[in-house]
């Protein structure tokens, strides 16, 4: 499972030589986060519609299908992560599985470990990169005569690192692989599920702080 992320400050320039992607014309960069959380807005990457491009698009956390057309009150099914062996098979993810993937930038994410009550959080990032992209599938859809664009972030297997904290972790993508997985006519993208190189990956210990979504500041990652 993938319920929290942090991202730094990424410049522009440096999404553009990862990604190819252009810099929107007056427009600043996100702004670095530290405790994104479901049902937030997070700036996602994607294929821009029309042109042989990528484009990057705020996005609310936690994917509504285009079919929705309900309040957003009634939809009782949690939609913040798909497993991604199963995504392009399940109603809520097929069609974006099929036409709608997309990049999203994070720094490193959480997740919890122990016993009930007493579970300790745990930041995990890549010993080499201040930021990378995790697998997601992003979808639109018209809610009371708005138009509200959402995403989801894929889930595998555990390495080694992350079985010791979770049944699951998300699917990262190495950005050799970044056209691949937004291309859906590139081909399969099964093997971009695998998990990612224990070795390549670092976990450590942080405060309790984390676990109040209003917390949002560097010492979150703070290691204790």
């Amino acid at each position: 499972m993938c319920g929290r992320f942090f991202r730094h400050g990424v410049t522009w320039a440096e999404y553009h030589d990862a990604l190819a992607l252009v810099a929107p014309d007056g427009v600043s960069p996100p702004e670095p986060t530290y405790n994104a959380a479901p049902t937030t807005v997070q700036p996602v990457i994607r294929r821009a519609e029309h042109a042989d491009r990528v484009e990057m698009a705020p996005a609310r956390w936690g994917l509504i299908p285009s079919w929705w057309s309900r309040p957003l009150s009634e939809m009782k099914f949690s939609t913040f992560n798909a497993q991604a062996e199963t995504a392009g098979e399940k109603p809520v993810f097929r069609g974006a599985y099929r036409h709608k993937r997309c990049l999203v930038p994070v720094s490193g994410f959480y997740e919890w470990t122990g016993a009930k009550g007493a579970k300790i959080p745990f930041a995990i990032g890549l010993r080499n990169r201040r930021w990378f992209c995790l697998a997601g599938l992003w979808d639109s859809a018209l809610i009371d005569g708005s138009e509200i664009q959402s995403f989801t972030i894929l889930t595998t297997r555990p390495n080694d690192l992350m079985a010791g904290l979770h049944t699951r972790m998300p699917v990262i993508v190495d950005p050799a692989d970044y056209a691949l997985w937004l291309d859906p006519d590139a081909g399969d993208p099964a093997r971009l599920f695998e998990p990612f190189p224990t070795d390549a990956m670092h976990a450590w210990p942080v405060g309790p702080a984390v676990g109040n979504v209003r917390n949002n500041s560097p010492e979150l990652i703070a290691e204790v």
